[in-house]
């Protein structure tokens, strides 16, 4: 992966969380990238298999960052709720929570495209992965 694509794969976070952003704003920066990964998603693979694809990624984003395995207990859909997973984001130091919410997303995508191939992938998550998402744009730190 070349690091073009690299950063683009981490757009959504770096659009939404600006460089030396809190540890908070990241943490409802994640927030808003899985709502609108959800809403991008569940009505082609419906809400359970956009759980299970965010389980495996969380599966395996947790093997690197061990501070989410917590997040791996299975809840309604077999993964803890929103809330849950922003709380271990929001209690880590903000360059190991963008790293590990970066991590995840990429995860998450990476899993999207072996199944569906990066054409679809690309199509589907365009919305998420834009400047233009519902999201607010990253601001720059106050001084």
């Amino acid at each position: 992966m070349d690091s073009r694509e690299s950063s683009r794969l981490t757009a959504p976070l770096a659009l939404r969380a600006a460089e030396g952003a809190d540890s908070r704003r990241i943490t409802d920066a994640i927030g808003a990238t899985w709502t609108d990964l959800e809403a991008a998603l569940q009505p082609v693979f419906g809400r359970r298999g956009v759980a299970a694809l965010f389980k495996r990624s969380l599966h395996r984003t947790a093997a690197r960052h061990v501070w989410l395995e917590p997040a791996k207990v299975d809840g309604e859909d077999g993964v803890c709720s929103l809330a849950e997973l922003q709380a271990l984001f929001a209690a880590q130091p903000p360059a190991q929570a963008l790293e590990a919410g970066s991590m995840l997303f990429m995860t998450f995508r990476e899993l999207l495209t072996s199944l569906i191939g990066a054409q679809l992938t690309e199509q589907l998550l365009k919305a998420v992965w834009s400047p233009s998402s519902s999201a607010p744009a990253a601001q720059d730190p106050k001084p």
